[in-house]
């Protein structure tokens, strides 16, 4: 089996969108890496429907649709589409593999997957990054408050003591 190129992976990652809570990739955009029609992948999902339940994928409202649109900055984005575009988790992109019965499906569908997971590697240790910083900047406040305690005290230490007053009488 071929390895992808790099190119492809880059490509490919720049197509997963996050919508709803979720990594998807658009219709459109998978057709495209199939070498497919958009229409005709969406009747095999249609004829498939059982193996599609929400959870691997759903229809994009038309505020998403236009939020997209204009953040890819482009009017004809999905060209003269009748219906709004389907967004696909990961876990619908890997049942297209069983639906989509090719060879370049199968190649493309081994390359996404390998893409979702280096995703999900990269957020995991901006996490993880993230998390240390916290604790360091913690640690860090808790030493900056006991150091300046202890330049408090030395400054207490180094001011000459103060003279006691005689009492006069009793």
């Amino acid at each position: 089996m071929e390895v992808p190129s790099g190119h492809l992976v880059a490509r490919i990652e720049r197509r997963i969108l996050h919508i709803r809570g979720h990594k998807v990739m658009l219709d459109a955009d998978l057709a495209e890496l199939y070498g497919a029609p958009t229409k005709r992948l969406n009747e095999a999902v249609r004829r498939n429907a059982a193996r599609f339940p929400e959870d691997f994928m759903f229809r994009l409202t038309a505020e998403e649709a236009e939020n997209l649109r204009s953040q890819i900055a482009t009017s004809s984005l999905w060209g003269g589409r009748r219906y709004l575009p389907v967004a696909f988790t990961e876990q619908g992109v890997a049942m297209l593999s069983s639906v989509l019965n090719s060879e370049q499906a199968i190649q493309v569908n081994v390359t996404i997957m390998r893409a979702f997971v280096r995703i999900r590697e990269i957020l995991s240790s901006h996490k993880d990054l993230a998390r240390k910083l916290v604790a360091l900047e913690q640690n860090h406040a808790t030493h900056d408050a006991q150091i300046k305690a202890i330049f408090d005290a030395i400054r207490a230490l180094m001011e000459p003591p103060k003279k006691a007053r005689r009492r006069i009488g009793f």
